[in-house]
């Protein structure tokens, strides 16, 4: 069964070390013949001052500055991360001071991705103005019960949370008030979108999202035209043309 649990942040601090140096004192008079000379004391070098180890991943060259905006740090897709989903901790208000919808965001642990950007993608896109908070209340987040639950999951476990649906690990899903997004298209993204892989997350979310809502799919209206964000469009357009919002 999948556990979720909160973040925590650790520092690795690396203790000061002590440098012992031999001295030697000055020799006293002598009277009357020679004064024996003193046992050499240590001298003890001031402690330095200590260190705090920085742990950071390193640089893919193969991402660029959007894809880090979207909290890919990796740009290859392990199969499986550890298998439970991880609340993203903290809360942002809605935007405006209307009425709002909840949304929590849930990542699996173990996956080349940095939560608090994810969480922080996925907000704002469904707070864009083309997307469903132009047309109904917006959307703040929580950490706490919510309206809608936004999960990105490793391609192994989203395949068995969007069970008994058939997903194969590269498509995503909705489950009641669970819109999961497979870690397989939050880095690739899907080749109709050609270099856009911003738009194409942008798409996920408002797709998935727009299920949790009450949304069917719909075909593609015509060649040419947008394709409806409620499409499938992961499974091809079709002859529509790329689009990733409920309002273009």
């Amino acid at each position: 069964m999948l556990r979720r649990v909160t973040w925590a942040t650790a520092a690795v601090a690396l203790g000061a070390g002590l440098l012992a140096v031999p001295g030697v004192l000055p020799p006293g008079p002598v009277l009357g013949g020679p004064e024996p000379v003193p046992t050499p004391s240590p001298v003890v070098a001031p402690a330095a001052p200590e260190r705090v180890l920085a742990v950071t991943a390193p640089v893919d060259p193969l991402l660029t500055t959007a894809d880090r905006a979207a909290g890919v740090r990796g740009s290859t897709v392990p199969p499986v991360g550890t298998g439970e989903t991880v609340v993203v901790p903290g809360s942002v208000p809605a935007p405006g001071s209307g009425p709002d919808r909840t949304v929590r965001v849930e990542v699996e642990g173990g996956l080349p991705v940095d939560p608090v950007a994810v969480a922080n993608f996925v907000l704002g896109t469904l707070n864009h103005p083309r997307s469903w908070g132009a047309d109904g209340p917006a959307f703040a987040r929580t950490d706490g019960p919510a309206d809608v639950v936004v999960v990105l999951a490793s391609p192994r476990t989203s395949a068995e949370l969007c069970r008994p649906l058939d997903t194969g690990g590269t498509l995503s899903c909705s489950v009641g008030d669970r819109a999961i997004i497979t870690h397989h298209r939050w880095v690739l993204a899907h080749p109709d979108y050609g270099d856009d892989r911003t738009g194409y997350r942008h798409y996920v979310v408002n797709h998935e999202v727009g299920h949790v809502l009450g949304y069917g799919h719909v075909p593609c209206p015509g060649p040419g035209a947008l394709a409806p964000v409620m499409m499938q469009q992961t499974l091809g357009l079709l002859g529509c043309a790329p689009n990733p919002w409920p309002n273009p």
